[in-house]
């Protein structure tokens, strides 16, 4: 099928190829009259034409598009903090362009230099850790760039993310006002932010009360169902009496739940399980997790709105805006006896 070009749609609307280049461009096509416009738009309907956008963009000096970057997209925490990127991008007619590390250095920079390469307007980073430093700070001198979820201290890239010490320390008050007193923490991977904050936010709550804490391997990669399982058996080994355990996510922490169904064990009867994130249905798993929201969606959306207030030259727009965690008890907790 031969290639229909702008010639083609200006003779069939009867008009100068200019005119139809014009017509057809967002940013110049009020300078057309209305009826022309609509003769030559119906052309290029007609023909099938969609244009050289590449070529626009390089022109505008813009591609609109924008990169996002994830550390895993099977984490059900990253659905919505995604949903809210790519509403407050398409309210500013802004393609994401979402991609995934799986928590590889290697492969973080693989992307942004790919995605560089494509000239995106901008970058948005969930997926940093903290040797991602040198790195990330090097593409953030190419192009505006904003962390979300993950922080990188001494990078000196605007970050969006949660009071993840907080939300440790909720989820120990919590336990201990129960009546716990030994505990056990699911650790995510210690050079991450996130799972740096909630460990020492749950373990400085631990040890001001006079309780013990031990801490489990669970995931040296990625924090995932399996990392959980695999960091409930680690538990179950050493028996050291813990009566209740925090994961630091949702997903670590269904997966020490099925690991201890396993063994015979039942939560929260032989133990109180705290997960962390409040993904999409655990309010319906059997029984229901008691764990510690963060606001996915309002994260993601401030991410964008960040990014795109410096990608404006913007001068009063904030280096670094944290969210507040909430606990949300269900059933997997219970005072003991």
């Amino acid at each position: 099928m031969p290639t229909v070009t702008l010639k083609d749609v200006a003779a069939l609307a009867e008009v100068n190829v200019s005119t139809a280049s014009r017509a057809l461009s967002p940013d110049k096509s009020s300078l057309v009259r209305a009826s022309t416009r609509d003769r030559v738009l119906r052309a290029a309907q007609e023909l099938g034409y969609r244009g050289n956008l590449q070529a626009s963009a390089l022109r505008r000096g813009r591609t609109g598009t924008v990169g996002v970057v994830v550390a895993d997209l099977s984490n059900p925490f990253i659905g919505p903090v995604l949903r809210g990127i790519a509403s407050a991008l398409g309210h500013r007619d802004l393609l994401p362009i979402m991609t995934e590390s799986r928590d590889s250095s290697e492969a973080l920079s693989k992307i942004c230099n790919k995605l560089l390469a494509q000239r995106v307007d901008g970058l948005i980073v969930t997926a940093g850790r903290y040797r991602d430093r040198t790195l990330l700070k090097a593409v953030a001198v190419e192009v505006p760039t904003v962390l979300a979820v993950r922080d990188i201290p001494r990078s000196g890239i605007p970050v969006v993310c949660h009071d993840d010490l907080a939300g440790g320390r909720l989820a120990a008050e919590h336990l201990l006002t129960l009546g716990h007193r030994k505990f056990a923490q699911l650790v995510g991977p210690r050079d991450v932010s996130s799972f740096a904050g909630r460990a020492e936010g749950f373990r400085a709550a631990i040890a001001a009360a006079g309780g013990r804490c031990l801490d489990i391997e669970g995931a040296s990669v990625l924090p995932t169902v399996e990392a959980g399982r695999s960091g409930a058996a680690q538990f179950l080994d050493r028996n050291e009496g813990a009566t209740a355990m925090f994961a630091h996510n949702d997903s670590m922490a269904i997966g020490a739940i099925a690991e201890f169904r396993q063994h015979g064990l039942q939560v929260p009867r032989d133990i109180s399980v705290v997960g962390f994130n409040d993904v999409p249905l655990t309010d319906q798993l059997r029984p229901p997790l008691t764990t510690v929201r963060l606001p996915g969606y309002e994260l993601g959306r401030l991410a964008a709105d960040l990014l795109l207030s410096r990608g404006e030259g913007s001068e009063s727009t904030a280096e670094r805006v944290v969210l507040a965690p909430e606990l949300v008890i269900r059933d997997t907790t219970k005072q003991m006896t």
